[in-house]
């Protein structure tokens, strides 16, 4: 089993930044693709960014110029740098990242349990 643990959200004004972190545990043999989504009040989960492990990247439109996404393999973790911040920003952002705890199991996706990000003056 692998845990996800987000943090770094809170009250930011628009045009602000903040820095999320998901840093993964438990019984980990290797992490493949590293995502970010959202979740605003009332709408769907939507994609944000995510991160292969040779570091590719991909961003929705919404955010792509304004947001970064990148990972440490070493403290497996998986960070997300929101710049330009917008009230349209503002949901809960969850973890999800794709990952094998053994050599012999296959990939399973997990999700971590949120962190709030809200933008207001």
């Amino acid at each position: 089993q692998v845990q996800l643990v987000e943090s770094g959200g809170g009250l930011v004004q628009p045009g602000g930044s903040l820095r999320l972190s998901c840093a993964a545990s438990g019984s980990i043999f290797s992490i493949y693709l590293m995502r970010w989504y959202r979740q605003a009040p009332g709408k769907q989960r939507e994609f944000v960014a995510t991160i292969a492990s040779n570091d590719n990247t991909y961003y929705a439109d919404s955010v792509k110029g304004r947001f970064t996404i990148s990972r440490d393999n070493a403290k497996n973790t998986v960070y997300l740098q929101m710049n330009s911040l917008k009230p349209t920003d503002t949901a809960v952002y969850y973890c999800n990242v794709d990952a094998a705890s053994s050599e012999y199991a296959g990939r399973e996706n997990y999700w971590g349990q949120g962190t709030q990000v809200t933008v207001s003056s």
